[in-house]
């Protein structure tokens, strides 16, 4: 049987409802194996190309069974390809929401415009529908993206990892306000360093002190930023972009942010989640400057205007607390250099991840280049804790 055969004989599987459910995007019992397996059975000399002439008069033929803004994506592919013909496993990425680098850059390449209306003029949506159309205009840059992400979004999982790890910051908060009889400055009361979770230089063999520190804020001041900041843009591009990924770069500025404060500020303690927020932040905010044209989310200079004023003022906070007298000295009140450590992740690792939407991340150059840098960094710091402390001859604050 002909290459163009298997296809055509994949799209007249109507009366299957599992394949209508696969050619639309929903849940079935489809995945790439068996469809891999359909192909191999239709194509037995594993030819698996079809001309985009006959590529094309089948969609239109058959395109009424597959999601229109899919039907536009695969229009683009067949217009763009200059070969003359379309891989079949484009056609499995595409039925399976996967898109690997080829395909995408067949449609970067391609000449033809998406003529249908945008995503934003479509009518008579849901609120649900509103609310994932919304996201994709917040974080994406690309119509085409924007159409692929809504089709493909199924809210399973739900961004469970930025709500988690808020509802623990508050909670431990709120643990700590009631222990500590106070929840405005927490930071400057007596007993405040006693608390084992947060960073500490005396006790930094304490490995996990480098993580958990994010559970403890200064005050409520401190962690109402926070919250605020990670909640209205780490939810939506963890909507986008998955868990694995946003819980890695947020991860990776808290790791960050504790070890820059261990070489740069040596005698200082550390406490609050901003290393990871300001990595989001951050990387969020890059990506929209560098997509700046593509980027149609409303009001999107004030947006940016007010996450800087935010970050600035919680920025300022943190310095103004720094050389603040301390309530227990020696020991100075918690260093704001893990803001910075922050920030350096999401403007490396936290861009790369964001604009590579859907893509792997294997592939990519920069993506390796920026995560030796990091590893490289992490590696130094390490070193740093074990040998630079007492070959400085510091006189670090007293444990607690």
């Amino acid at each position: 049987m002909a290459a163009e055969d298997h296809w055509k004989a994949l799209f007249d599987q109507r009366a299957s409802c599992s394949c209508r459910q696969a050619l639309k995007g929903e849940e079935s019992s489809w995945d790439e194996a068996q469809i891999r397996k359909q192909a191999e059975m239709f194509d037995p000399d594993n030819t698996g190309y079809i001309s985009t002439e006959k590529f094309r008069s089948l969609l239109q033929r058959h395109g009424s069974e597959l999601d229109p803004h899919k039907l536009e994506v695969l229009l683009a592919l067949a217009d763009s390809n200059s070969e003359g013909r379309i891989c079949y496993q484009d056609f499995v990425n595409l039925m399976s929401n996967k898109r690997s680098n080829s395909f995408r850059q067949a449609i970067l390449q391609g000449n033809r415009r998406l003529c249908s209306k945008a995503l934003l003029e479509e009518t008579g949506l849901s609120l649900s529908q509103r609310l994932i159309r919304h996201v994709a205009y917040e974080t994406l840059p690309r119509e085409i993206d924007r159409k692929w992400y809504y089709d493909s979004y199924t809210c399973c999982p739900p961004p469970w990892f930025m709500i988690t790890i808020t509802i623990v910051e508050v909670a431990f908060f709120l643990y700590n306000g009631v222990v500590l009889d106070r929840f405005v400055l927490q930071v400057t009361h007596p007993l405040y360093l006693k608390n084992a979770l947060l960073y500490h230089p005396q006790l930094r063999a304490q490995a996990w002190r480098y993580l958990t520190y994010i559970f403890m804020h200064a005050g409520i001041e401190h962690l109402g930023l926070n919250v605020v900041l990670q909640l209205l843009v780490g939810v939506p591009l963890e909507m986008v972009h998955g868990a694995a990924r946003i819980s890695f770069v947020y991860v990776a500025g808290v790791v960050a942010g504790s070890l820059a404060v261990s070489v740069a500020d040596m005698t200082a303690p550390v406490v609050g989640s901003s290393g990871g927020v300001y990595a989001l932040v951050s990387a969020h905010l890059a990506n929209i400057v560098m997509n700046w044209s593509g980027m149609k989310c409303q009001f999107k200079l004030l947006r940016m205007a007010v996450a800087l004023i935010c970050m600035s003022f919680e920025f300022g906070r943190a310095v103004w607390l720094r050389f603040h007298p301390s309530a227990y000295p020696p020991c100075p009140h918690p260093s704001f250099m893990a803001h910075l450590g922050g920030v350096m992740v999401g403007i490396t690792l936290g861009v790369v991840i964001l604009r590579n939407y859907e893509q792997r991340l294997q592939d990519q150059t920069l993506w390796w280049i920026f995560l030796s840098i990091y590893l490289i960094f992490v590696l130094f710091a390490i070193f740093w804790n074990i040998f630079a402390y007492s070959l400085l001859d510091l006189k670090l604050p007293p444990p607690p």
